[in-house]
């Protein structure tokens, strides 16, 4: 058993893990010099510790304090070098456009060399003398290239401790369990966590997987390592020929979502092609080098597999192949590679010839070819009956049915199938409600190939009066209330008493926000309000950990939305805008730490200067997507956060309020990743990837639209007033006296927020 990974994995609950049982902690302990080093360690990196979790501490060995210790220090980035372009950046350099236009021209015509007078920096660069105060910059102001690092940041500054508890062995396999078992999809830090713990423990038989994310988890998991292992829990978890090829595209690709070929060689085109059109062939060169790593070609083992699983379906051969039809040219391919036609001459793969000859036959017709005829000859009593068969199918596209054959029909014949759907798309829906039935509001919808995009209204809304709208998204609402009351009311409970946390109301619920940035530190759901303590907010990225020096060009900048329609942007292009000032552009990294941009923000600037929001973004300006293993986020502290005047740095990990890590999944060039609310003070955390070099691709109306996807969800303390309702529990002043509590430390575990649409 690996402690250390369990260590980080119980830092993303806000708790340190110890192999120690609850009922052999001291009541009282004794401190001692390396616990009380410990501590103030902890201190340091924004962490205090909870009773419990202090007297259990008191009898563990310093090796573990050390290795603990450790391990905070690596996930807060603090061995890393923090030192950016300019010294002291909080004092612009005063650098502008022309310094860029003079140095260019100084250097082709031959700087020194031609008599000019100025410096040749390290990196080849002439700066002309009166352009750039070289005396400012830890590098080359004009190519951005860093000659220094720092080996130190700044602790203690941060105003607010974030506590941690106590993690023992019997948390930790509670953690694993509702992981394995979540009833809604994995967001990229939960399936982190989930695969770090399948390395460490067993798959219980007991537990009942569900999500496609967790079953590919487990299928790949480091305990499987034997073939009858993975055979055996394949034809268990693997229930349709879709679930197999999606498990050999996820060994593939990594890719839990199928796309296929031509959508990620184009991606991988588009990614790499410059900004500018200048005449360059790496955008071609990148396409075929994906093209060359798409290509199949599997072992005797995989076509084995493929072979017993897909043979072992509990389908017909028919309803296999209508299974098959949507990816039919990925499955061409994929019969080809996985050498299935041979399997299928076998004896005891008669199964599996039968799905072959069917498929390749096309003897079969599609339950979607039916439904649409039905839709299209205005046959709404056959329409309702097929969408009946696959109630899954009829709640994505209730809206649109409600609009076609009437809100009464419609959903007269959804209740008969309520039963049968997941509370997580029932809630979806009245989520979803009021923005879909607005006819002035396009729609906000996030690709599988990544990135957002907007949809017009669906123009049959004009077909209706504003108030049969309104009626619409009325009823939809009593639907999902009335269905979740009553789910919840069938749930058995001995609690009397309930406490809800005032900051829960808003809190949305995450159904459908799949999340691709991993946050090692604490977990948040999408739409969790972040207050601002002091008057300056610090956003910060760090990138380049492990990767030797090169050219990697990633971008921190930030929107400023002014009264109006004005905006102001702070960015490498500029450096300062209205209560913010950039550190300076970063275009190459050094040797194996990273280097790192930040953008300070003011709120009493932004205030004066009429500022209503502040959007904050990363880019990849460089070829390809986001660098993995980026760090971003914000820092916030009541009290002023120093800024060195002989490096530049500005990172200290007590006032970091909230940080993500790109993972190696992410296909995106862009991130938004956070908004400030200016008037209000507090801080959205979204995730919104686009497409895009800089700042200016990003979409502000999406960005808009997001917000308010986000602002008229359910939130988590409405969700709980409807089981209070139907439980018919009394609300409590206090956690302590409450036989249920759910305060604002239990929210931000997205795992047990989730466990509430368990009904």
């Amino acid at each position: 058993m690996n402690d250390n990974t369990l260590r980080k994995v119980a830092l993303r609950y806000q708790a340190v893990y110890l192999p120690v049982e609850k009922a052999e902690i001291p009541t009282d302990y004794e401190s001692t010099i390396p616990l009380m080093a410990f501590v103030a360690r902890l201190k340091e990196n924004g962490y205090c510790v909870s009773e419990e979790l202090l007297h259990a501490m008191s009898k563990v060995p310093v090796q573990t304090l050390f290795a603990i210790t450790k391990m905070i220090k690596e996930v807060m980035g603090v061995d890393l070098n923090w030192a950016p372009l300019v010294k002291g950046w909080d004092v612009p350099t005063g650098e502008t456009r022309m310094d860029h236009l003079l140095t260019f021209l100084a250097n082709l015509f031959g700087g020194e060399e031609a008599g000019l007078k100025g410096t040749t920096l390290p990196c080849g660069h002439f700066i002309p003398e009166g352009t750039f105060p070289l005396e400012r910059y830890n590098g080359c102001p004009y190519c951005g290239t860093p000659f220094r690092t720092a080996n130190f940041v700044y602790h203690g500054q941060g105003s607010k401790l974030k506590e941690l508890r106590l993690f023992t062995m019997d948390d930790m396999v509670s953690v694993f369990r509702s992981l394995l078992a979540s009833p809604t999809p994995l967001d990229a830090t939960q399936l982190d966590s989930l695969k770090l713990l399948l390395e460490e423990f067993e798959v219980p038989e007991d537990v009942e997987i569900t999500m496609k994310e967790t079953i590919m988890a487990v299928l790949l998991s480091g305990k499987l390592k034997t073939e009858n292992g993975k055979l055996e829990w394949g034809k268990r978890l693997l229930k349709t020929p879709m679930d197999i090829l999606r498990f050999f595209w996820y060994e593939k690709t990594g890719l839990v979502k199928i796309i296929e070929p031509k959508y990620l060689v184009e991606m991988e085109r588009k990614a790499n092609t410059n900004k500018y059109g200048l005449p360059d062939n790496k955008g071609e060169l990148a396409a075929e080098e994906k093209r060359k790593e798409l290509k199949l070609k599997y072992n005797r083992l995989h076509c084995r597999m493929a072979a017993t699983w897909l043979n072992a379906v509990p389908m017909t051969a028919q309803q296999a192949a209508e299974n098959m039809n949507p990816k039919r040219g990925m499955w061409v391919r994929m019969i080809h590679a996985l050498r299935l036609g041979e399997y299928s001459r076998r004896n005891g793969f008669e199964h599996l010839a039968e799905i072959l000859d069917v498929f390749y036959k096309q003897e079969y017709e599609t339950w979607a070819g039916r439904l649409d005829q039905a839709r299209r000859s205005n046959n709404k009593a056959e329409t309702l009956r097929m969408l009946c068969e696959r109630p899954g199918l009829f709640a994505r596209c209730l809206f649109a049915t409600m609009l076609r054959f009437g809100k009464d029909d419609t959903l007269k014949a959804f209740e008969s199938v309520l039963d049968a759907l997941p509370a997580r798309l029932i809630l979806s829906l009245g989520n979803n409600a009021e923005l879909y039935f607005d006819p002035s509001s396009p729609r906000l919808a996030r690709p599988i190939t990544g990135g957002s995009v907007t949809i017009d209204p669906n123009p049959l809304l004009s077909l209706y009066s504003e108030e049969q709208l309104t009626d619409m998204v009325k009823a939809v609402k009593e639907l999902y209330a009335k269905t979740m009351r009553k789910r919840f009311a069938q749930q058995k409970t001995d609690s009397k008493t309930i406490y809800i946390d005032r900051r829960l109301y808003d809190i949305p619920v995450s159904v459908g926000d799949r999340t691709t940035t991993i946050q090692d530190t604490a977990c948040a759901l999408q739409g969790t309000r972040f207050p601002v303590e002091g008057d300056a907010v610090r956003l910060f990225m760090q990138w380049g950990k492990g990767l030797p020096a090169q050219h990697l060009d990633m971008d921190l900048s930030c929107r400023i939305a002014l009264q109006g329609d004005m905006v102001e942007e702070c960015a490498y292009y500029s450096l300062t805008a209205p209560g913010a000032k950039h550190s300076g552009d970063i275009q190459r990294i050094p040797d194996q730490v990273g280097t790192a941009e930040y953008i300070e923000l003011s709120l009493p600037e932004l205030e004066k200067a009429g500022a209503r929001y502040v959007t904050f973004t990363c880019n990849a300006y460089s070829d390809g997507n986001l660098s993995p293993n980026l760090m971003v986020g914000w820092m916030n502290s009541a009290y002023p956060m120093a800024i060195s005047e002989e490096t530049g740095v500005a990172y200290d990990p007590s006032t970091v309020q909230h940080l993500v890590r790109i993972s190696e999944g992410n296909l995106s060039k862009g991130l938004v990743f956070g908004v400030l609310d200016v008037a209000a003070r507090e801080i959205y955390w979204l995730e919104m990837p686009f497409m895009g070099q800089t700042l200016r691709d990003c979409n502000g109306e999406v960005v808009a639209l997001l917000l308010k996807k986000l602002r008229e969800k359910m939130s988590v303390g409405q969700l709980l007033d409807l089981k209070r309702e139907a439980q018919k529990l009394n609300l409590v002043d206090t956690p302590e006296e409450a036989d249920e509590a759910y305060t604002y430390d239990w929210a931000l575990n997205p795992a047990d927020v989730a466990s509430l649409l368990f009904v």
